[in-house]
């Protein structure tokens, strides 16, 4: 199981232009997916969500999932990415027809490090980043947790 000690926890969400923290975290099928990999072939799109097996969240990933060729054609490979094990986001997934990585932040280095952390619920809170390939953040919003993102904002921002 990778560990992120390097990242440094953040109190406020990443700002337009701040270098995006690298990580590696286990994917749905337990295979480790690295952003500055997923860097070298386009912009990635990392999307936080609190709960796999939610509403908003099942919403969101099924948008996901559905504008796939959208992302795709615009070169940028969209990522959820939760504080569920593995386990869960596969059976989501598999229940869900879902395409897209989704990636298992269990030690929750990851939220915490771009800012996106429920420390009441000790979860991820809700909120998209999209990362340059140069490694630096491009767009970034955080929402209330029951707000779902607004797709064509973030599609412009790739």
């Amino acid at each position: 199981m990778p560990q992120n000690d390097h990242l440094t926890p953040r109190s406020s969400p990443l700002a337009k232009g701040d270098t995006a923290p690298d990580f590696v975290l286990p994917d749905q099928n337990k295979k480790d997916w690295r952003l500055s990999d997923a860097l070298r072939q386009g912009e990635v799109v990392l999307c936080f969500f609190p709960m796999a097996f939610t509403g908003v969240c099942t919403t969101e990933m099924k948008c996901v999932d559905a504008e796939m060729a959208a992302w795709k054609g615009k070169g940028a490979q969209v990522v959820g990415v939760s504080c569920d094990s593995f386990a869960v986001l596969k059976a989501w997934a598999d229940q869900l027809g879902l395409k897209q990585m989704l990636l298992a932040d269990m030690h929750r280095q990851v939220c915490k490090a771009y800012g996106l952390y429920w420390a009441d619920l000790n979860i991820s809170s809700r909120g998209t980043v999209v990362v340059g390939k140069d490694g630096r953040v491009k767009w970034v919003q955080a929402r209330e947790p029951g707000k779902a993102m607004a797709w064509d904002e973030v599609l412009a921002a790739v």
